[in-house]
């Protein structure tokens, strides 16, 4: 069992099945809307959705500073989808002033949102991904990808030549949704950052 109390951040997206993927690994998640509740954490998942309505929301709950403050301070973070854009240092195409996504600066990358088209653009493959021996099925739903990648941002996988997995320190960001497909393997990547472990 890990030690691990793990947060998922429920404002949209995917959170029981990141959850359910983190409960899978050991770890003890719980769902995060409250600024208590995200003290109360040793990592944070940032799941898919819509990155500007996320940083809306962020916002209204007052919690958008507190994130920023958890982050800055060295808490291990794993973002899919909208989480990896959040995440980013940079976002291109971040949306129309006053309703723009803000990235949160954890991981020094600047990514492009919806970078591989739209909804009906979604596609899913299997791509390699360091560290592992057996390529990972990625699902990919109106996806970002990775434009630059600072010097001390480690790439994990690509698709279509740019990179979709990153990770610098203890903060993991993939463009595509691992907690849809029952393969573990990337959230019992991130519950051994966050244990110190990897």
């Amino acid at each position: 069992m890990s030690d691990a109390r793990i947060g998922v951040l429920a404002l949209q997206g995917d959170v029981r099945e990141h959850l359910a993927a983190l409960r899978d690994c050991g770890a003890d998640p719980v769902s995060v809307r409250r600024r208590d509740e995200l003290e109360a954490v040793d990592g944070l998942v940032i799941p898919g959705g819509e990155s500007t309505t996320m940083t809306h929301l962020l916002r209204e709950l007052e919690l958008l500073e507190p994130l920023r403050q958890r982050l800055a301070a060295g808490m291990p973070a794993y973002g899919a989808c909208a989480g990896m854009i959040m995440l980013a240092s940079e976002i291109r195409d971040a949306g129309t002033a006053g309703r723009e996504a803000l990235p949160l600066s954890a991981v020094d990358i600047t990514v492009r949102r919806n970078a591989f088209g739209r909804q009906v653009d979604s596609f899913e493959g299997d791509i390699a991904f360091e560290g592992l021996d057996d390529p990972v099925h990625a699902v990919f739903i109106r996806a970002p990808w990775v434009e630059r990648v600072g010097a001390g941002v480690q790439v994990l996988a690509r698709a279509a030549d740019h990179p979709v997995a990153v990770r610098q320190g203890a903060v993991l960001a993939t463009a595509f949704h691992p907690e849809v497909t029952g393969d573990r393997r990337i959230h019992q990547l991130f519950v051994e950052i966050v244990n110190g472990r990897r």
